[in-house]
């Protein structure tokens, strides 16, 4: 039975997390005309929408994705008690970064993980917050977006095992347990896989396009 609650809370944080925010945002401000899989960085996330869209449609979009890793939280522990909290907070970012319905390309889950934080681990979160600002704040670190993110990560599950070892308050949040530092580093694990692929499709196209000017310029050369 213990089981097959977890199984359900994993399940219904994944299909919440698959929720297309960027997608329908996207199409509401730009009239269907956008797609911000094929535009700016081709992440649909938060920084891509306001680069490509505004502001407004960042904000929309951020906040959306926050409410994914809230609720999937919120209903898992409903289902399946504070582990099932937490596991429905780390399966809405594989859904946000893998969702089944898009060839499994999703966003970073960066702002999905924050949602999760917010309920399952309200006792860390204004240090998660003063950790990512500290690093957006530092010109060197905004360039390594990357890094700064896996810097994040790092001092949140780090924070798990203080707060599970030392048994401190939680605030709303389930008590911690050992559920709450392996949460925070499989969603960590997912964010920082989905970095690194994104990396390597950089990577790629730049080669790409690379020797595609390689070949025009000796096309050239040969015509002339």
């Amino acid at each position: 039975m213990r089981a097959r609650s977890l199984l359900a809370a994993a399940a219904i944080g994944y299909l919440l997390g698959t929720f297309p925010t960027a997608d329908l945002v996207a199409r509401r401000a730009s009239a269907g005309r956008v797609d911000l899989r094929r535009s700016g960085s081709g992440n649909p996330g938060t920084m891509n929408a306001v680069n490509v869209l505004g502001a407004k449609a960042g904000a929309a979009v951020l906040v959306g994705d926050l409410g994914k890793g809230a609720l999937a939280s919120v209903v898992g522990g409903a289902v399946a008690g504070p582990v099932g909290a937490h596991v429905g907070g780390s399966a809405s970012v594989i859904g946000h970064c893998y969702p089944a319905w898009n060839g499994f390309r999703g966003g970073k889950g960066v702002a999905a993980s924050v949602g999760q934080c917010l309920v399952t681990f309200p006792a860390y979160l204004p240090i998660d917050l003063a950790v990512g600002a500290a690093t957006a704040a530092m010109p060197w670190w905004r360039q390594r977006a990357f890094g700064a993110t896996m810097v994040s990560s790092a001092c949140w599950v780090a924070g798990g095992v203080v707060w599970w070892r030392r048994g401190w308050n939680n605030g709303w949040g389930p008590t911690p347990s050992a559920a709450l530092p392996i949460a925070a580093a499989v969603s960590s694990a997912v964010i920082a896989e989905r970095f690194a692929a994104g990396q390597r499709s950089h990577h790629h196209d730049h080669h790409r396009d690379h020797h595609r000017d390689d070949h025009r310029d000796d096309h050239d050369q040969h015509e002339g």
